[in-house]
């Protein structure tokens, strides 16, 4: 049993999915990682100057991703060791029922796309799966869906009451046909959005960490914020930002910054649940904050075809804002607490940390320049990996030579795998509901239901959100979001992009709200804390998540940086720093309930849509905020 222990490694500390240590595999785990140095070798070449058909380029994709994934996570949790011939054996099927399509296509189109048995069975064998792969990576909600909305397609429909919800069904060979053999189904196009867009910048991610950045961004902030109240949190909340936005992993960021942020934060008087709240809320927002934020963006830009420089452009400011909100709450905490700053010997000095690592900005910035310039993600993302290995050559202790960019490569696939299953099995859920027509008749449901109103549909989107995400990843919840509850915002006059960025918020909140919220019972693990207490201290430092994108629908916040989205944006602030005074009840002094409830209604006038209740809001805020500030100097 010790040794089936050694097998396993846990993935994150939240969601008790275990994943195998492919270093104790030998032969096998040696054959993961020439898998991994391959794959990513070829998604650089097709991504930059190769030419292959989308249909061959993600199915090649799907074969080294599926037979990764069968080797790291096991069939049995408690004897992995005595499974992995099982393992194996499915890795190599699904590695060869993804490669059919590429050698197969032209005798396919040669009997005018008529299946054969043999088709049949390859192709029922990769859905299979797919399925069953994504059940081992994510629990069992996204593999529930997939069957039912098959089932829907094939004979479950013709069982629905007569209406907009009947539909007829299809033969088993025309499912087999759309969800394999097309751009529908497993090879569509959100494994295109994996096979590009989303392993470019995992990838990037990974040599970015493997040459010693992560050190250098927590080093920056303890150096930048250790000396002010509360420095410890600032420090989080700054540190998984960046790292958040780079990562594009909540839990993972949880778990990587979270092990050095959470100690030094209890350290200076945080208790265990605030701090891991804190690290949850500040890695939760991770990924929302530009240039690289979720693969939820890559898909939203796909989906919309809004180029994703637009999108990054527009989400900046509402994700400066939240973290605003963040850092304000730790502020406020840590006054009321009587929180001080870290000791001067844990602080480092700003000076040696930029000089020791000013070279890790070059491939931040080198991204940034190039989105800015108009070059495409994918084109930014593989020059962005490129300057990491240049710019780490700047200084001999950080130099990545052929080892060190296996390992990344390795690494880059490892934290793929997880994502890119649930892409490609979420392709078959969107396949389906295009297929048969269900996602604009959901939505005109939905519509009904909200008899027209937007605020209706928003709390409606937001509950959905809430329980999709007790069982769904952050990415997969976004798309089954916004295919069928999006288009209902559209239908009411709301802008897709203020549609779908309202549902990417919305998605994100399953990281922090309860009863199931991984982010925070990552957190928790790391802190010795509670996993609930945590989870709640994280929703209200995260509340912003629930709140800003009401902004989206009512203002022009997602205007971009000028002058129309200053405005809003002051009166969001204002209306977050009310709620956060009355949640905390502590502004200079500890106030009573009637005060905390007098800035509770001014958080209320804030987010009302309507000018006059605003300007009054923002005026009693102010001057409480003065009266206070002064009443307690004299003291």
């Amino acid at each position: 049993m010790a040794d089936e222990k050694e097998l396993l490694e846990q993935e994150d500390a939240g969601s008790k999915i275990l994943v195998r240590n492919i270093n104790n595999l030998g032969f096998v785990g040696k054959t993961v990682k020439t898998a991994s140095v391959i794959l990513t070798a070829f998604a650089l070449w097709f991504n930059s100057f190769g030419v292959i058909s989308t249909l061959h380029q993600n199915a090649i994709f799907f074969s080294f991703i599926v037979f990764a994934g069968f080797i790291l996570y096991p069939t049995s949790k408690k004897h992995p060791k005595k499974t992995l011939s099982i393992d194996t054996t499915l890795a190599v099927l699904g590695f060869l029922s993804g490669l059919y399509i590429v050698f197969f296509e032209n005798s396919i189109h040669a009997r005018n796309e008529t299946l054969i048995l043999r088709d049949m069975i390859i192709s029922g064998v990769a859905v299979i799966l797919t399925i069953e792969l994504s059940r081992r990576v994510a629990g069992i909600v996204i593999p529930f869906l997939a069957v039912l909305f098959s089932a829907y397609s094939l004979f479950l429909g013709r069982y629905m009451p007569a209406g907009m919800f009947n539909f007829r069904g299809i033969h088993i060979s025309t499912y087999l046909y759309r969800m394999y053999f097309t751009t529908d189904g497993i090879f569509g196009y959100i494994t295109t959005i994996a096979s590009t867009y989303v392993f470019l910048f995992i990838l990037f991610a990974a040599f970015f960490l493997k040459s010693g950045a992560g050190d250098f961004i927590i080093d920056f902030a303890k150096a930048t914020l250790g000396k002010t109240v509360g420095g410890p949190a600032k420090v989080a909340v700054v540190a998984s930002g960046i790292m958040g936005s780079i990562t594009g992993s909540s839990v993972a960021n949880v778990v990587g910054t979270g092990s050095i942020t959470i100690p030094l934060m209890k350290k200076i008087g945080f208790s265990p649940e605030f701090a891991g709240g804190v690290e949850t809320s500040a890695s939760v927002g991770g990924q929302m904050m530009p240039p690289i934020m979720g693969a939820g963006a890559f898909v939203m830009s796909q989906w919309t075809q809004i180029p994703y420089t637009t999108i990054i452009g527009v989400a900046f400011i509402p994700a400066l804002i939240y973290y605003l909100g963040v850092l304000l709450n730790v502020h406020i905490r840590a006054k009321k607490s009587d929180i001080r700053p870290l000791d001067d010997k844990d602080i480092p000095d700003l000076k040696t940390v930029l000089k020791n690592g000013w070279h890790f900005l070059i491939p931040l910035a080198v991204l940034i320049v190039l989105l800015a310039y108009g070059f495409t993600p994918t084109y930014s993302a593989i020059l962005s990996i490129v300057s990491v290995v240049v710019s780490s050559w700047i200084r001999k202790d950080t130099r990545m030579g052929i080892k060190e960019i296996y390992e990344a490569s390795v690494f880059g696939v490892r934290n793929m795998v997880a994502t890119g299953v649930l892409l490609i099995a979420a392709g078959i859920i969107v396949g389906i509901i295009t297929l048969t027509g269900l996602g604009i008749a959901f939505s005109v449901m939905v519509t009904s239901l909200t008899s027209n109103s937007i605020f209706i549909l928003y709390l409606l989107t937001a509950l959905a959100a809430l329980f999709l995400g007790m069982g769904l990843p952050v990415t997969a919840s976004y798309i089954v979001l916004a295919v069928l509850i999006a288009p209902a915002f559209k239908m009411l006059g709301v802008s897709i992009l203020a549609a779908n960025m309202v549902v990417f918020w919305l998605a994100e909140t399953a990281n922090v709200t309860p009863p199931i919220a991984l982010a925070a019972f990552a957190a928790s693990g790391i802190a010795g804390s509670k996993p609930l207490p945590t989870a709640i201290e994280a929703f209200k430092l995260a509340k912003g998540l629930l709140l800003i994108p009401i902004f989206f629908l009512y203002t022009p916040l997602l205007s971009g940086l000028n002058f129309a989205s200053i405005p809003p944006a002051v009166i969001l602030i204002v209306g977050l720093f009310s709620f956060t005074i009355a949640i905390e009840g502590f502004l200079f002094k500890q106030l009573s309930y009637i005060e905390r409830f007098i800035f509770l209604s001014v958080g209320f006038l804030t987010f009302y849509p309507n000018t006059q209740a605003n300007i009054a809001g923002i005026a009693v805020a102010v001057v409480l905020s003065f009266y206070y500030y002064v009443k307690v100097r004299k003291s």
